[in-house]
């Protein structure tokens, strides 16, 4: 079982803003000695400091969570990916609790936030890391901050973008803090995430494509009742052996076909079966219901096309054209598209199409690559790149090879491409006059899109 010493959450600044000794072991200018570590790290030439390092006999631990760094100490040899779990775990209730998770939610809250570690450790022992097991033990009101001034973090609040603003309280709201007037606003939310990861070939085919899923849940509902989540009907998990190109198959051509998923603890799967419907009472905070993961061939969101060629012999030519393939109503956002160039690249000039805007065009001249940032792309339209290179020497052979691959990242709120659907959401009744808000919400995100040159 993990053993800690110490627990200390540090500012970006390297201020502690909380600071928890459990057994007097550990040195009293721990949290010193580890900030000026990890600030200096990158000096000895390692990149950034790893989650698990040792000095002088203290192994320090630490995630960043939201700018913060979560960190345990202890002299003892324990499993570091437990610690780092448990930090992962301890950052999760405290935001639960505070309902936004940062340097000024947790100054006015420091009080709740002790008692919640108080809780959650006991003499350097966890007890618990359950939202729902705390909730009896834990009796401060939370002092809620001004979401206004918040930087949205988390997949929930690309909801919070464009012009159709998608209620985004699920992830700014204690699971305790009332509603103006004591009550509480009845309220589900359900987020279905999914990261992608595509490899296109020079020519244009795919090369490797997966999807990596979560049904997230964030309930507000008081009572626990019970949920139903239905599913796609034609919802088919492992191939059972066939090849998903056997269409004399009894899948329909619009099946959704995941290789494998797994579920909550505390889902019951009595009827997924017969009618693909989840069981379930949700505990209070925010938890993954499902993860899932399919490797059935699906119609990538966008295509790239990059070209690279000599135009003279100190200079090239590079063309990236993106096409968006999906329907007009979706736009996606935040896009980036990153392009290594020859080491002896010295100038890239961009030239980009007439009429563009939110457009941004950058040349990292230490890691020699391009970068092309789009605010966002409406579903169906094309975009072009242009840029001509500058190079120190002549290139030795094929220079497509000193160059590469592309890679991109994007969010797509409201779309997802495996056709994984939610087709209704049900709380059970406790009065005719309950009825609970419901918020289904969809998110795709680039975990791998690459094309080679």
């Amino acid at each position: 079982m993990a053993m800690i010493s110490q627990l200390f959450v540090l500012s970006q600044r390297g201020d502690n803003i909380v600071f928890r000794d459990y057994r007097g072991e550990v040195q009293k200018g721990s949290a010193e000695i580890f900030f000026r570590k990890v600030k200096f790290w990158k000096d000895d030439g390692d990149g950034d400091a790893p989650p698990a390092f040792n000095v002088d006999g203290v192994n320090y631990f630490h995630v960043r969570v939201s700018g913060l760094l979560f960190v345990a100490t202890t002299r003892v040899n324990v499993s570091p990916s437990l610690v780092l779990e448990l930090l992962q775990r301890i950052a999760r209730v405290i935001k639960d609790y505070l309902g936004v998770l940062n340097e000024d939610s947790l100054r006015k809250n420091f009080v709740l936030v002790y008692e919640l570690l108080d809780e959650v450790i006991d003499f350097g022992y966890v007890q618990t890391t359950s939202t729902e097991v705390l909730k009896s033990y834990v009796f401060n009101e939370p002092i809620l901050v001004d979401v206004a001034h918040v930087p949205s973090l988390g997949p929930a609040a690309i909801f919070m973008q464009g012009n159709k603003r998608m209620p985004g309280t699920a992830i700014t709201k204690s699971v305790i803090a009332n509603e103006p007037g004591g009550r509480r606003r009845e309220e589900i939310f359900v987020d279905v995430i999914e990261k992608i990861s595509v490899t296109f070939s020079a020519s244009g085919y795919i090369l490797t494509f997966e999807i990596d899923g979560t049904i997230q849940m964030k309930s507000y509902l008081t009572g626990n009742p019970e949920i139903r989540l239905a599913l796609n009907d034609d919802l088919n998990i492992g191939r059972r052996g066939r090849s998903i190109y056997d269409y004399s198959s009894s899948y329909g051509s619009g099946a959704v076909i995941l290789d494998d998923c797994n579920f909550h603890e505390s889902v019951h799967l009595d009827s997924f079966d017969i009618d693909r419907t989840l069981t379930l009472v949700p505990s209070d905070g925010e938890f993954s219901v499902m993860s899932y993961r399919m490797t059935q061939e699906f119609k990538p969101p966008f295509r790239i096309n990059a070209l690279l060629e000599a135009a003279g012999s100190l200079k090239a030519e590079v063309i990236l054209k993106i096409r968006a393939d999906f329907s007009p109503s979706v736009t996606a956002n935040s896009i980036l598209v990153q392009m290594p160039v020859p080491i002896y690249t010295t100038r890239v000039s961009f030239e980009l199409e007439p009429g563009t805007v939110g457009n941004t065009t950058d040349f990292k001249e230490s890691s020699k690559r391009l970068e092309w940032g789009l605010k966002k792309i409406v579903g169906g339209s094309e975009h072009t790149l242009r840029a001509k290179l500058t190079f120190a020497q002549e290139p030795h052979g094929n220079i497509a090879k000193e160059a590469g691959p592309v890679s991109m990242t994007f969010t797509i709120p409201m779309f997802n491409a495996s056709g994984l659907k939610v087709k209704y959401l049900q709380i059970a009744k406790k009065s005719n006059t309950y009825n609970p808000y419901r918020w289904v919400r969809y998110v795709t995100q680039a975990n791998s899109y690459v094309a080679r040159l």
